[in-house]
């Protein structure tokens, strides 16, 4: 389950990418599958072990093209270990609404992006997120948890003004928003609510299967209810002769 779109994101084979925050791996293993030479990096060692395995069961498999790489690692975001400007695309997900220092997040990234790459950036919505932090303290009430709501303006502008050029933005994954509702509803370890296992099961099954109708159905509630918001950015070039005038 992709919350960057690609066909708004476009990826060449041999880009560098870095998915910052990578959780499980979905976005760097797409990046993967592309042709990408990535570097997935999460503080959690034990996701980056798996990440790690599934790295090299799709080489096993055949699932990457000739040319691309793939690398797990642990890190911190706000320390990353690699030189300035050394990846050409970055994506973070579903990760910033963790951090205290999300300025100094973006500084991070920033940093290492090429001039002229690219950046995608997803969140929680905010006004479905609104609504599950009204539901249940245990959502967000949680070691690790999500600490703030964006607004889509405020996210912009803090990506403006870490010297960014946001480019385009839509909301994803609109039939999520009802899951997590009633998983606040009934409890947000509570898996065996029948509503919450009733929907959970359809859930997976849209995203095993793809069907013509919850693919219809959830474009038309993305703009309402999508889960997250994601917002697509370039790192300008330095105008010419900027850099010495700036000595």
């Amino acid at each position: 389950m992709l919350t960057v779109d690609f066909s708004r994101f476009p990826l060449a084979a041999g880009d560098r990418v870095l998915d910052l925050g990578c959780g499980a791996g979905r976005h760097a293993f797409e990046c993967y599958r592309r042709g990408a030479q990535v570097v997935a990096v999460d503080r959690n060692g034990e996701e980056i072990r798996e990440v790690a395995k599934w790295f090299a069961a799709m080489k096993e498999a055949g699932e990457a093209p000739a040319g691309a790489t793939a690398t797990a690692m642990e890190g911190d975001a706000l320390a990353l270990p690699f030189p300035d400007e050394s990846f050409d695309v970055v994506i973070i997900s579903e990760v910033m609404e963790h951090i205290p220092d999300d300025k100094g997040v973006l500084a991070e990234m920033v940093r290492v992006l090429k001039p002229g790459g690219r950046i995608a950036v997803t969140v929680p919505r905010y006004g479905p997120e609104k609504i599950c932090w009204a539901l249940s303290d245990a959502y967000h009430e949680v070691e690790g948890g999500h600490i703030r709501i964006y607004k889509a303006d405020e996210l912009l502008a803090k990506m403006e003004a870490a010297g960014l050029k946001p480019y385009g933005t839509h909301h994803a994954h609109g039939l999520h928003s009802p899951y997590w509702w009633l998983k606040c509803a009934f409890g947000v370890d509570n898996d065996k609510a029948l509503p919450v296992k009733a929907y959970h099961k359809l859930l997976v099954w849209d995203i095993m299967k793809k069907p013509l109708a919850t693919r219809l159905a959830e474009q038309a509630l993305n703009p309402v209810i999508g889960k997250s918001f994601v917002a697509y950015a370039t790192k300008p070039h330095l105008p010419v002769g900027a850099a010495g005038s700036a000595q």
